[in-house]
């Protein structure tokens, strides 16, 4: 992702904030951070996260691209080759880990994905839960193709990918329940607040809900600040890349600043 001046006086302010599990006083908060989010454990799945990743990244064939969001601020183009994609706006392979510990240390049986784009992220929440039945939604039908035969091609069964816009979808989906959702898609604010709003009725008191580039721009961080203060919101977690949501009643409202 191109970095600009906003996410850099942003990240200098986050450094600032930020803290390690030390500090924490929350035995749920402590224990994710110690138990997941700094696990050092090699876990022999990590290979199929690099090779899956190695495998785009190889891959220059291209793609005729519909953006449905905000775009990508660094590629403008309509045809992309899925090696620029996978290196310019794919997960690092340091937050495709990270999501298959989450995926591991949470067991979500239902996991909700908007922008599975080239499907990344959606191969380690389903590797880390081979058990959990994944809803992903992509906008562009070409990347979703893509991906939809890279899916079969790594032998993924747990992932059902619709292609559609993220308004049209999450309104057939939100009578369901969801463990984790997680929203990479459409990095707008009013965009944002709706996917939220809509999908916080698909919510129970365990599950966790995760926005990625909450420092896209100052209306993404707008975004994630309105949502931090829902009074169905108790703790949240933001790790910079990622703004963490958590609906247990059980704890107090807190706000967690945490380096991943």
């Amino acid at each position: 992702m191109k970095i600009n001046l906003y996410q850099i006086i942003q990240y200098i302010k986050f450094l600032l904030k930020s803290t390690n599990q030390h500090g924490v006083h929350s035995p749920f908060v402590y224990n994710l951070i110690t138990n997941c989010f700094y696990d050092k454990t090699i876990y022999a799945d990590y290979k199929a996260i690099i090779d899956y990743k190695k495998s785009l990244l190889k891959n220059y064939s291209k793609i005729q691209v519909t953006d449905l969001g905000a775009g990508s601020q660094v590629m403008k183009q309509q045809v992309r080759r899925v090696s620029k994609m996978a290196k310019n706006a794919g997960s690092t392979i340091k937050r495709a880990k990270l999501l298959y510990r989450l995926s591991n240390y949470f067991k979500p049986k239902t996991i909700l994905e908007l922008g599975t784009s080239l499907g990344i992220a959606t191969q380690a929440l389903s590797i880390g839960n081979p058990k959990a039945n994944i809803t992903t939604v992509e906008g562009c039908p070409n990347i979703s193709k893509f991906s939809k035969d890279y899916f079969k091609k790594y032998s993924l069964k747990n992932i059902n990918l619709i292609t559609g816009d993220f308004n049209n979808e999450i309104e057939k989906l939100n009578t369901n329940t969801y463990d984790l959702i997680f929203i990479d898609g459409n990095h707008q604010k009013e965009a944002t607040l709706h996917y939220f709003e809509t999908l916080l009725k698909t919510v129970h008191n365990d599950s966790v809900f995760i926005f990625d580039d909450i420092y896209w721009s100052k209306g993404m961080t707008e975004a994630w600040e309105t949502i931090k203060q829902h009074p169905k919101v108790s703790v949240t977690i933001d790790t910079f890349f990622w703004g963490f949501l958590f609906f247990r009643k059980e704890q107090l409202k807190e706000h967690f600043v945490i380096r991943v």
